[in-house]
């Protein structure tokens, strides 16, 4: 279950990690012309005979495999199946590097670090060769790890129930007195009900079926169902999911358990759980840049922690595209107590004119449906814990994590005296939310901004041209006695110089967070 790779993967010097040790990335590198994703479709239908077999699919050893392993000649075997990914070299967005670390190998497990989102069957369905010939003790392996794991696991929970005439409530409990990120889904499906609790890089599953034998019909239980809260106790460590009954009475039992009921599962490795998300708005926050917002279905609530983002997914020409975005908050001053129902999701994305996923976007309709995973990322409110002075470096759509992360500093952490953020554009029409951070500044001492354009008009007065170590030194100060901490989000290049930067002013890697998106 738990398959770590011996190998770093993406490599340290790839472009596409643009994270300090310890984050994954998911950055691209710039593609040949003729060689985007469109390209690549247009490229894989054309009925080229990208295997080399002539159509002919076999069953590949282990031995076979690690023939396979150059640049002219490449297979990687992907959960069980194996992929020539040789005509795929140029168009891989992670560059050839990447690839070639999976080269006549399973790269399985390199794959899930960067891309296991990703619909590679569909990507790749014209380049597969085979089913990997596997061997029966790669199975029992890994269920010996996977046993391990949870005979460990296992003792930080547990579940019960109660209810009165009018309704059920389910109560989970930890040992823990501090649950500092804390995913409640509830998604029904007519009598199931299935709940996910994160707790750090661990989520823990309570599946039943809730089909009562005093109901006779289903649809009761389905209008049951949607008058259903989810109440949390951060102090005693406990989570309460309360159902209130549309028919008075009492039930016989809470109901049969699911496959999966009772267990955990590593953040890394659980299958992606996707929801059809209904489009309510599209609101213009400048000439090229929407806020998306997108309500989930009846009966389930999703609530973002802050700092994660999630993946959108479609069908765009038969093929499955999969792209990450990170949710803020209606406006920039929202209110940090939000409703425990209130789990629409606002998404600001920016439309590319050459964007196939963007331009499929914002040709949806108010009422259209899109696909939703979870949250994803490794940000976590403790980073910030006893930080007096939080910097925050975001170049264009890299805004997009911060939005939540000046709520939560100047609203809801009381110990951070100065968030500063420095934005960075091309020009004064491409700066997102500019009024609302303005006017948070004006109205609160514990926040600035500052802007910076690459391409600034003749009255503009501000900061100029691009990151550099000056700039950094002038606007990032470590007062004594102070515990400082700084956020980095934007282009590849962005990111990458403005981390070496910091770490050549004194900042350690424990100090420093790259968002990933």
């Amino acid at each position: 279950m738990l398959n770590i790779p011996t190998q770093s993967f993406p490599a340290p010097s790839s472009q596409q990690r643009v994270a300090p040790s310890g984050q994954s990335g998911r950055n691209k590198v710039a593609l040949k012309p003729g060689h985007s994703l469109m390209d690549w479709i247009r490229f894989s239908k054309s009925g080229k005979d990208l295997t080399g077999l002539r159509g002919r699919l076999i069953e590949v050893t282990q031995e076979e495999l690690q023939k396979h392993n150059s640049r002219d000649d490449c297979w990687t075997c992907i959960r069980g199946m194996v992929y020539n990914v040789t005509p795929y070299m140029d168009y891989h967005p992670g560059g050839e590097e990447e690839l070639m670390k999976a080269a006549g190998i399973d790269g399985t497990d390199l794959f899930d670090q960067v891309h296991r989102w990703v619909n590679y069957e569909s990507m790749l369905k014209e380049c597969l060769v085979g089913r990997m010939a596997t061997k029966a003790t790669t199975a029992i392996k890994g269920t010996h790890k996977a046993n391990s794991i949870v005979v460990i696991i296992c003792c930080w929970y547990r579940y019960d129930w109660f209810q009165t005439d009018l309704s059920v409530h389910l109560m989970v409990y930890t040992k823990r007195k501090v649950i500092t990120h804390i995913l409640k889904n509830k998604i029904v499906w007519l009598v199931k009900l299935r709940e996910m609790f994160l707790v750090g890089q661990l989520f823990y599953l309570i599946k039943q079926n809730l089909q009562n034998h005093h109901l006779t019909h289903q649809w009761l239980v389905l209008k049951i169902l949607f008058f259903s809260t989810v109440h949390t106790a951060f102090s005693v460590g406990k989570i309460q999911v309360s159902i209130r009954k549309q028919v008075k009475g009492k039930w016989a039992s809470f109901g049969e358990p699911l496959e999966f009921h009772n267990t955990f599962i590593h953040q890394k490795d659980r299958v992606a759980h996707y929801r059809d998300c209904v489009l309510l708005s599209k609101i213009v926050v400048n000439h090229n840049t929407l806020v998306f917002r997108l309500q989930p279905p009846h009966g389930t609530v999703m609530q973002m922690p802050v700092g994660k983002h999630v993946y959108l997914k479609a069908h765009v020409q038969d093929t499955e595209i999969v792209r990450p975005y990170t949710p803020v908050d209606q406006t920039l001053a929202a209110a940090s107590h939000h409703s425990s129902q209130e789990s629409d999701l606002y998404l600001m994305i920016k439309v590319y004119p050459d964007g196939i996923f963007t331009q499929y976007l914002n040709n949806l309709q108010t009422g259209d449906r899109i696909s939703v995973s979870g949250p994803e990322g490794s940000f976590s409110i403790r980073l910030l814990r006893d930080v007096t002075y939080l910097y925050l470096l975001a170049a264009g759509t890299g805004f997009t994590p911060m939005a939540r992360v000046i709520r939560l500093a100047t609203q809801d952490i009381d110990t951070i005296r100065k968030t500063k953020l420095l934005f960075f554009n091309r020009r004064e029409e491409d700066i997102l939310w500019r009024p609302e951070l303005d006017e948070l500044a004006a109205n609160n001492e514990r926040f600035q901004v500052e802007y910076v354009l690459s391409e600034p008009c003749e009255s503009w007065a501000g900061r100029k041209g691009q990151v550099d170590e000056l700039m950094l030194q002038d606007f990032i100060n470590k007062p004594d006695g102070s515990k400082c901490y700084v956020c980095v989000c934007g282009p590849t290049a962005f990111t990458e110089l403005t981390i070496r930067l910091l770490k050549q002013q004194g900042f350690s890697e424990e100090e420093l967070h790259v968002f990933q998106g």
